[in-house]
């Protein structure tokens, strides 16, 4: 796949780390969580910027909120990439998960265009299933934003899938294509590297171009809040990761989508 992507171009930004993947590359045959694994190293001293964790399986892999993220062995892409974010302040958490996600979208869409979003918070679909997922932790003393370690998991050449995610779907599903999960993962990294590069520059842009490819903007939905439904529009999604829509502004605790039932 190229490095360049199509989806929106931004001269001038290069990629600004010095050390190559392969030099930093882990990779592991199964694992709880790659997440875990680079956690660990951090706090043993062992971690740097750029370092990449990728994993054949991992049989304890973390969602948002406590989900479990469910992968086929050696079918798909599981990788945690650690990131110094400095001089990011720690107000720009959720930008800098805006940021990883737009940089997941700059590599697929150059080889499939249509049909893209970023579902809020951090998941990645086409159309309306889900293709990878996002989990950002991070290692904080006092007010230092130390270290962001983005685990992503996304669904590669796995062609089925158990009947509790009905809405999950693979890249192969979507462009006929088998990946290499190596090199799709080598691609991802530079890809998201220069939005963080972006970023750390032009935080403006990276919240414009999330709200652009924002899953259902502009549409009525019904949200679920507890037991109750909310219909509404959505508007956008905040600096600070708030859903914006026409009955007020929401945390990703508070609410949620409606579920795909086929």
């Amino acid at each position: 796949m190229p490095k360049n992507s199509n989806l929106l171009p931004h001269p001038g930004k290069e990629n600004p780390h010095r050390t190559t993947f392969d030099n930093q590359l882990i990779e592991l045959e199964s694992v709880d969580s790659t997440n875990n694994y680079a956690m660990a190293r951090i706090h043993e001293g062992l971690a740097s910027d750029g370092m990449v964790c990728l994993a054949r399986h991992q049989w304890a892999g973390k969602g948002q909120r406590g989900r479990i993220w469910l992968d086929e062995p050696g079918q798909n892409l599981i990788m945690s990439l650690v990131v110094e974010p400095a001089p990011l302040k720690l107000s720009s958490q959720f930008l800098f998960s805006a940021a990883v996600a737009l940089g997941i979208l700059d590599l697929i869409v150059a080889d499939s265009p249509k049909n893209w979003y970023v579902k809020w918070p951090n998941d990645i679909y086409w159309n309306d299933r889900k293709a990878a997922g996002i989990l950002i932790e991070n290692v904080i003393q006092g007010q230092n934003w130390l270290f962001a370690v983005a685990g992503i998991g996304m669904n590669l050449n796995q062609s089925s899938f158990p009947a509790e995610i009905p809405d999950a779907v693979s890249l192969k599903l979507i462009t006929g294509k088998n990946y290499d999960p190596v090199l799709f993962a080598r691609e991802l990294v530079y890809s998201v590297q220069s939005r963080i590069c972006i970023l750390k520059s032009e935080p403006h842009v990276i919240l414009r171009n999330y709200n652009a490819h924002l899953y259902k903007i502009n549409d009525r939905i019904i949200l679920k809040k507890g037991e109750d439904s909310i219909e509404t529009r959505i508007t956008g999604v905040d600096s600070q990761g708030l859903l914006v829509t026409e009955n007020g502004s929401f945390n990703s605790g508070e609410i949620a989508f409606p579920r795909l039932n086929t």
